[in-house]
């Protein structure tokens, strides 16, 4: 039967009589597509994700936390990665496994496994369309499922890319439509004199670990994720403009989209892309520091960052000497804490709040404290741990994630610590 049958779906090989050249391998151009892929991207084999999985399992180690957090990573992608398999497949009883598409035949491992490929990048998309890593995750989950069940309209005309993000712009569009949000300023605090303007409270606000960022080594179709759109002061900025902006500002000014790939992506027109562009761009200038041009461009931390990161987790214990914080500390630095509605402006304002709580002869110690570094946003961020009186343990208390500026902290965003586990940290420390 070779070369009378197509080599993928062994139909019948159009006919050779009055052309030249080779004989045909595949029926068609959707064939022919499909086999390449097959040997580009190889469906992910389930049997050998499962017995991956058990082994790093079975391996996993607190100590030495390099180790730890290698094994931890993997672990969550091969386990993701059966998991989507296994949400493909949940389909209802008497469906068809892989109704024909217009283009070409995908089974659910084979989808899963080409998904999987954008998992990341998709997930930074929703991350900055909503401003929430929790959201995210559930948003990227949602776009799997929608983009399976509606594999029948891919059709091939864009890049299987371009129709997951069609997907998942769509789906954030949605969540946002449901879920009303809007940034307004905090409420002064009573008693506290605090410097300058309340600054914008966004309490769905949350970090996201640099670890599951595309790298700067990606493939050359992946986007690695850019410092200057990852830091939070833009994700806050970002988050000011109405949901059909943002996306446009997203797909344009930070993907590199063309003008008329997020008009198809949106169904709108050339002309209402570039609209939305120039009324965005605007009020991100306003939002946005304006030292902005002169921010680093390195994808990680810089080592004076990583000095300061130390020297502020050793000044940040209780009993390190204030002194050394006060050094590190911008007169004007601004300190946040979503989704909480504490918020100080100003060195000493923020100095004497925590005062109190560090010195164990007042009412209100909080406890013994230890920081483990990490970053987040392309950000140095400190994980600090405390120690309650009376207690053996270490507990996760917060995030602190440090804007620095000249080589002074400039602001500090400190998270509730429920993410510390996407970040590769323990809920408790010895």
């Amino acid at each position: 039967m070779t070369g009378q049958v197509c080599g993928i779906c062994e139909g019948p090989l159009p006919s050779k009589t009055g052309s030249r050249g080779r004989t045909a391998v595949y029926c068609s151009a959707a064939c022919r597509q499909r086999a390449y892929r097959s040997r580009r991207d190889p469906a992910p084999d389930v049997e050998a994700l499962i017995a991956e999985v058990g082994r790093v399992a079975n391996r996993l180690a607190p100590q030495p936390p390099e180790a730890f957090l290698t094994d931890l990573t993997s672990l969550t992608s091969d386990v993701g990665r059966l998991r989507r398999i296994a949400q493909l497949a949940l389909r209802p009883t008497g469906e068809n496994v892989t109704p024909a598409p217009v283009t070409e035949t995908l089974d659910e491992v084979t989808f899963a496994g080409r998904i999987e490929q954008h998992q990341r990048e998709l997930r930074v998309h929703c991350y900055r369309m909503v401003g929430s890593y929790d959201d995210a995750e559930d948003l990227v989950q949602e776009t799997f499922l929608r983009a399976w069940r509606g594999r029948e309209g891919f059709e091939g005309r864009a890049s299987f890319r371009a129709w997951l993000y069609r997907i998942a712009t769509n789906t954030c569009l949605d969540f946002l439509r449901r879920n009303k949000r809007g940034p307004r300023p905090y409420d002064p605090l009573p008693g506290v004199d605090q410097q300058g303007e309340p600054p914008q409270f966004m309490p769905w606000l949350q970090p996201y670990p640099d670890s599951q960022l595309v790298s700067a080594e990606a493939e050359p179709d992946e986007i690695a994720e850019t410092r200057e759109t990852m830091e939070l002061v833009f994700l806050a900025a970002i988050q000011h403009l109405p949901p059909k902006q943002r996306a446009v500002v997203i797909l344009n000014d930070v993907l590199g989209w063309k003008a008329a790939e997020t008009a198809d992506l949106l169904e709108t027109s050339v002309a209402s892309v570039t609209s939305a562009l120039q009324r965005a761009r605007p009020t991100l200038r306003e939002r946005l520091p304006e030292r902005r041009a002169d921010w680093a461009r390195t994808a990680q931390p810089t080592e004076e960052e990583q000095t300061i990161l130390r020297r502020y987790m050793a000044a940040a214990t209780g009993s390190g000497d204030s002194r050394v914080m006060a050094e590190l500390l911008r007169e004007d630095v601004l300190v946040t804490m979503p989704p909480n509605p504490l918020w100080f402006s100003g060195r000493d304002v923020f100095l004497d709040f925590v005062a109190e709580s560090f010195d164990p002869a007042s009412p209100t110690y909080f406890g013994e404290w230890k920081h483990l570094p990490t970053s987040a946003n392309r950000l140095p961020a400190a994980a600090g741990y405390v120690r309650r009186p009376g207690t053996r343990i270490y507990r996760a208390q917060v995030l602190d994630v440090l804007r620095i500026e000249d080589g002074k902290v400039a602001e500090i965003t400190a998270f509730e610590p429920h993410l510390f586990p996407a970040f590769g940290l323990p809920l408790t420390i010895t």
